[in-house]
């Protein structure tokens, strides 16, 4: 195999209530080819659909791609073309897909050295260039698919977590840009006991509904007092959107990652296009041009498609 094409997903980090440690995998998101090349290291030949750097060094791809290359060391490079299907700030995990997609190609294309679940720490590297940390919590769902926790980073201890057949995420996208080193320089250094108590309990409880098929639970979980009430404040009409979900029988919402993206998770199809249209109507009421996704969640995470 010289050449692989991939499927690289959207993700939603957080959930409300695993600021950095939760996150889940959806169903629509990028395609990645890689090839492999007589010439060692990666070249970017090309970006479809994003106005991002092809030079290896500032893009997310290439900077995991290179840390990979540390490990494995093979003696031939690689080709990586992308087309952007994730808008960049969005806050549905744009940098983790590239990152994940291209750590995956290349390992794949070598014959599989690590598993996905090895790969993560280097889709981390990635992660860092676009946010300034190396956090997990979109590039581990994009490997692994579903949702998965970070237990730890130090050493790096990733779960997969189960999923209820019926949980469908609904995404609405205020297309202003929002970049996750700007959206994490208002969050607080500090947080009072009161509250690191109640996320504790929220993030306790959401695991636990996903692994009892328990959606009120899941919903009642479904609360963040550390990260929203201050991001919040940077996406427009917030409050109105997440309104529009209770309205409309969602079983909670919150913000996707670090933002401007918004999320719902709703029992069933027919419950999250609803919500879809009822979030879609807020936006409609104002000049921000908008994406709207309903998706499963997705089991598998990044896939080969040739």
């Amino acid at each position: 195999m010289d050449t692989i094409k991939l499927f690289c997903p959207a993700t939603i980090a957080n959930v409300s209530c695993g600021f950095d440690v939760l996150g889940l995998c959806l169903d629509f998101g990028d395609e990645m080819i890689i090839t492999k090349s007589g010439q060692q290291g990666i070249l970017i030949t090309d970006i479809i659909g994003e106005d991002l750097p092809l030079e290896v060094k500032q893009n997310v791809a290439g900077v995991a791609g290179l840390a990979l290359l540390e490990k494995i060391n093979p003696d031939f490079g690689f080709e990586i073309s992308i087309k952007k299907n994730i808008k960049a700030g969005s806050g549905i995990g744009s940098s983790a897909a590239s990152a994940a997609g291209a750590v995956f190609g290349i390992n794949a294309l070598c014959g599989y050295p690590l598993s996905n679940k090895e790969l993560v720490y280097y889709a981390m590297q990635g992660e860092a260039l676009a946010s300034g940390t190396q956090h997990a919590d979109n590039a581990a769902p994009a490997l692994l698919g579903g949702f998965t926790l970070i237990r730890s980073y130090d050493p790096l201890d990733i779960i997969t977590l189960p999923s209820p057949n019926e949980l469908y995420a609904t995404v609405i996208h205020p297309q202003i840009e929002l970049k996750t080193k700007d959206a994490r320089s208002v969050l607080k250094e500090n947080i009072s006991l009161k509250k690191a108590t109640i996320q504790c309990g929220n993030l306790g409880g959401l695991i636990s509904g996903l692994y009892t098929n328990d959606y009120d639970l899941i919903g009642r979980s479904l609360h963040d007092e550390l990260v929203e009430p201050i991001r919040s404040i940077l996406i427009p009409h917030f409050a109105a959107l997440k309104q529009a979900a209770t309205d409309s029988s969602a079983l909670g919402s919150g913000i996707s990652g670090s933002g401007p993206s918004v999320f719902a998770l709703s029992r069933g199809y027919e419950i999250a296009q609803r919500v879809a249209k009822a979030m879609s109507a807020v936006l409609q009421q104002t000049d921000i041009p908008f994406e709207i996704h309903v998706s499963a969640i997705n089991p598998t995470g990044i896939k080969i498609l040739s």
